[in-house]
């Protein structure tokens, strides 16, 4: 079992910032991808950027040049900056742990924070 402890979500106006942490306990696979899913009301989840142990990371296109994901292995943790937030943002985050074995890829969720961008 893997457990996460997520945190940093909230209210913030268009244009400003927040930064999400996840960090990970449990039974941990050695190499696994970490990254951020995001689901808005009525619509399906979907990636926003995850970053693998070897920090490759790979961005939705809304969010390029906005956000910045990293994370430290030593911690089993993965954060998210985000800046110049936009109403769009609004979601629901989930912090994702991924590997991939014999029958395919294997997936770990967080409980998910919400990031409500209003003013």
């Amino acid at each position: 079992q893997v457990q996460f402890v997520e945190s940093g979500g909230g209210l913030v106006q268009p244009g400003g910032s927040l930064r999400l942490s996840c960090a990970a306990s449990g039974r941990l696979p050695s190499i696994a991808t970490m990254g951020w899913y995001r689901q808005a009301p009525g619509k399906q989840r979907e990636l926003v950027a995850e970053i693998t142990i070897g920090g490759n990371t790979n961005y939705a296109d809304s969010v390029k040049d906005r956000f910045t994901i990293s994370r430290d292995n030593a911690k089993n943790a993965v954060y998210l900056q985000m800046d110049s937030l936009k109403p769009e943002d609004t979601a629901v985050y989930y912090c994702n742990l991924n590997y991939y074995v014999a029958y395919g890829r294997h997936d770990y969720w967080g409980q998910g924070t919400q990031v409500t961008v209003s003013s």
